[in-house]
């Protein structure tokens, strides 16, 4: 079987995948009188879709989240998503919960569901109340205008923005080589409170493959452990993640044996890397996407470890934006991960070019690193020279600008 898979960013949306529409509109949310901010988004499968999400690993989890969990873990069946920004109806009590059940009565009644077959996420402000009365008219408006066209489909991406300057959005096409074809499209929100698992982040994902809720629910946990669940801009984590997908089986491609399951895993992979690209590129203020690599470790515990060390270490991330190549940050960060690293044994580059090599600095190079960490994207490659475990995260640089843009309201 000859299957090709390609990739597209910045797309329309979601849309673009058979069998399901779309909407975003304007309900003024956040209360500041501005009805032409998209703020309420709803995206609908024409048919029964297998659901699978992952959420926050946070102890204090939104009302949304808790519904979720909750309802994929009872019936793994969805129809419907409806989605808010500029409130994140989270720490809100019973209250919350009783308007996150009541946004998917609202939204069952408009498109004719059950209200079990609707799903809600929520971002923006912690610890406020949803204003429901304003959300039941977005609801019923945004459910009037659902469709397929790029119109709507870029409506939708954007009602998930909060502190986002751009939409994120990609699709990935698979051709199977026998006349039949399937597609993952994806739309996310996320630019601040970034930390791996997750970020305060929403993605909504769709594909019209035809797959079980098992193999559904691993694919979307292998592709979020390599992705969404690896990537920081400020090392906090959020009350409200949610990446969720739904599988509505209209292009009639059953995703069965070895190859063809290859290349959905791929897919969803390729789409959510894209997205996570994104949401780091998008940070709030930022300058520079690094990714930070550890090669060789013991173990992908150590690794991963190293990576998060380093990847939310205050000093690394302001040299970064200082564009100073201090690698004795690095290394530090390193070292105070705890997991028993051998400084004798290791190597590190910026890009390709070297800066300690068993140990021992390599000073000559001191003009060419500061090259590299000028620019907007580069790598920190550490080899540890321990085992053959290999890990990587995307952070980015702590700014004057996050500071500025988050001491208040």
């Amino acid at each position: 079987m000859n299957i090709k898979i390609e990739t597209t960013e910045d797309v329309e949306g979601l849309g673009l995948v058979k069998g399901f529409k779309v909407s975003g509109i304007g309900c003024d949310i956040r209360g500041k009188g501005d009805f032409s901010r998209l703020d309420t988004a709803i995206v609908f499968s024409e048919t029964d879709a297998n659901a699978a999400g992952v959420f926050t690993t946070n102890d204090v989890k939104a009302a949304p989240v808790m519904l979720d969990m909750r309802r994929l873990s009872e019936n793994p069946l969805a129809r419907a998503i409806v989605a808010n920004s500029g409130n994140a109806n989270a720490c809100t009590g019973n209250r919350g919960m009783e308007d996150a059940e009541k946004t998917c009565r609202i939204a069952a009644g408009e498109l004719g569901l059950k209200p079990e077959e609707v799903l809600v996420c929520s971002t923006g402000r912690i610890g406020e109340f949803l204003p429901m009365e304003k959300l039941e008219k977005g609801i019923k408006e945004a459910a009037s205008k659902l469709s397929n066209s790029a119109e709507s489909s870029k409506a939708a991406a954007s009602a998930i923005l909060t502190s986002d300057t751009r939409s994120k959005t990609a699709i990935c096409r698979v051709d199977c080589g026998n006349g039949s074809s399937f597609s993952v499209a994806g739309m996310a929100k996320g630019a601040g409170m970034i930390e791996p698992n997750m970020a305060t982040m929403l993605a909504f994902l769709a594909t019209d493959a035809k797959i079980s809720s098992d193999k559904l629910r691993n694919s979307l946990k292998k592709a979020a452990s390599k992705t969404f669940n690896r990537m920081t801009v400020d090392g906090d984590m959020s009350t409200n993640d949610t990446v969720l997908i739904l599988a509505n089986g209209l292009s009639g491609v059953e995703i069965s044996g070895e190859e063809i399951s290859e290349a959905f895993d791929k897919a969803v992979l390729e789409v959510s890397r894209v997205l996570a690209r994104k949401i780091v590129g998008d940070g709030e203020k930022i300058t520079k996407v690094v990714e930070v690599k550890v090669r060789e470790a013991r173990d992908s515990e150590q690794a991963e470890k190293i990576c998060r060390s380093i990847g939310n270490s205050l000093l690394v991330k302001s040299s970064w934006f200082g564009c100073d190549p201090n690698w004795g940050r690095l290394t530090d960060a390193a070292g105070y991960a705890r997991t028993g690293l051998d400084f004798e044994k290791l190597d590190l580059y910026y890009d390709t070019t070297p800066v300690i090599i068993q140990g021992q600095p390599k000073p000559e190079f001191k003009e060419e690193w500061k090259k590299i960490v000028s620019r907007k994207t580069f790598t920190v490659d550490m080899n540890l020279n321990m085992g053959s475990a290999e890990e990587s995260i995307l952070a980015a640089d702590l700014t004057e600008g996050y500071v500025n843009f988050n001491k208040g309201e």
